[in-house]
């Protein structure tokens, strides 16, 4: 099946296609690392590491980059408030972001390069802006002339006045336009920065990421991905430095996608709303995996209302789908012959719709759960178990998955007898006791699946 995403920058679902039919290249933004990523900055890691996987079964060769921001002016606080090298800073904080990944099982980026080290390669994109004049320097500054450049605003759909009126444009005297943007900033009073053309300074934002685009990729790339509050100005400014400083016109990225943000309990996240959630919180008390599945519940563009309620879904569809592997366990799955007719894959080439990804291994578990003809339940497990790889699912025998978390405060003798009573009801026809029971002990932190072998049960976190 094609493969379709929604391109920001022509605003509608396009077919995907690479410049080499056997290789894509990728790159998504990564963190800044002054702190603690919080659950926001894991939706992209997520939702994207689901495009890497789906991409791996199509092609030859993909290759992906995420970056790590480890010079920005957050790390610079955070190191003179504590009275350390930056670099102490960052490299604490790229570790910690790494060890939030692998909890969320984010598979390792092809590349994962660094902003330090990639200056020399920030001078000579900076340099060649200056040549072909689109950038000047003023002031110990090096700035990108925004009017110079033919089509400002096309990806974020914007137009000047637009910009302008946006907060997050900084008007400063060594401007000669309130929209052009710092490609190189002097370092004082102690700031880190690096030996340049201009002086002892440090490098802007945006012209990072475009520096190591083409420093691993060259000038054009197939695939750039983020957060939509990155569209405007960072990818915007992205856009333009990368098909400004090469002699002809460039694409720079063919496909841009993004996703949309995190609320928290139906509110915008922020400190000031005391919503604001770590990864690391969240994992001290829930699986990565469950994590995963919450933020793959919602597609991609959307915003995803993240709550309690989504926390308990999400357990309650994993505990479904390691029943159904706990209830094939006596059968060896047989593998797809090719893995991207599997229905998840299909799905997810639909603009990566993980939504309906989720639906289709919650059909496939019902199968499961039904079919009895072994050879079928074989074929059907495959399946199964190539759409979980596929959403990053099944780090764990089912038994082990049941384990985490679980309530121990109720015997499991207790529970059989629970369900002794639920099956005497049933065959009753006292349906009111038999839901009644379910929901006892449902409160009580047990979960309970009638499968065609019976009915299983298990302890929730």
């Amino acid at each position: 099946m094609p493969i379709r995403f929604h391109n920001t920058l022509t605003r509608q679902k396009e077919l995907f296609t690479p410049m080499n039919p056997d290789q894509v290249t990728m790159y998504v933004c990564g963190p800044t690392v002054y702190n603690r990523v919080h659950i926001g900055n894991a939706r992209p890691a997520v939702v994207f590491d689901t495009l890497f996987r789906l991409l791996k079964l199509h092609y030859n060769e993909v290759i992906y980059a995420r970056n790590i921001t480890d010079i920005d002016d957050k790390i610079n606080k955070a190191a003179a408030d504590q009275g350390v090298p930056i670099s102490v800073i960052s490299e604490k904080f790229t570790q910690a972001y790494q060890e939030d990944m692998d909890a969320l099982h984010v598979l390792e980026p092809s590349i994962q390069p660094k902003a330090t080290e990639h200056v020399d390669d920030i001078i000579r994109i900076i340099t060649a802006l200056i040549d072909n004049g689109h950038a000047y320097e003023s002031e110990g500054h090096v700035v990108f002339n925004v009017p110079s450049m033919e089509g400002y605003g096309t990806l974020s759909n914007r137009n000047i006045d637009d910009m302008l009126a946006g907060a997050r444009v900084e008007i400063a005297d060594y401007k000669k336009d309130p929209m052009d943007f710092v490609l190189w900033k002097p370092s004082t009073g102690g700031l880190p920065g690096w030996e340049s053309p201009w002086g002892f300074g440090r490098p802007g934002w945006h012209i990072e990421c475009t520096a190591m685009i083409n420093k691993h990729f060259g000038p054009t790339i197939d695939i750039h991905a983020g957060g939509n509050d990155l569209v405007f100005p960072h990818h915007e400014n992205e856009r333009a430095q990368g098909m400004c400083s090469h002699d002809g016109p460039t694409d720079y990225v063919h496909y841009w996608l993004h996703n949309g943000m995190i609320n928290i309990n139906g509110e915008k996240m922020s400190k000031s709303l005391n919503n604001f959630i770590t990864v690391k919180e969240l994992l001290d008390q829930f699986p990565g995996e469950q994590l995963r599945y919450a933020l793959l519940s919602g597609h991609y563009r959307s915003v995803l209302n993240f709550s309690d309620e989504l926390i308990v879904q999400s357990k309650s569809g994993l505990n479904r789908f390691y029943t159904a592997l706990k209830d094939t366990a006596d059968v060896e799955a047989t593998p797809l012959d090719d893995p991207r007719t599997g229905v998840v894959a299909q799905t997810l080439a639909d603009d990566l719709n993980t939504p309906e990804a989720l639906a289709a291994m919650h059909g496939l578990a019902g199968q499961l759960f039904k079919v009895t003809d072994n050879v079928e339940r074989a074929r059907l497990k495959g399946e199964f178990l190539a759409g979980g790889a596929l959403l990053g699912f099944f780090h764990h025998q089912p038994n082990a998955w049941f384990a985490i978390g679980a309530d121990m405060t109720l015997s499991d003798a207790d529970i059989e007898q629970k369900l002794t009573e639920r099956t005497q009801a049933k065959k009753d026809k006292n349906f009111a006791l038999s839901d009644s029971i379910r929901q006892e002990l449902l409160d009580l932190g047990v979960e309970i699946q009638d499968t065609r072998a019976g009915t299983e049960w298990h302890r929730s976190s």
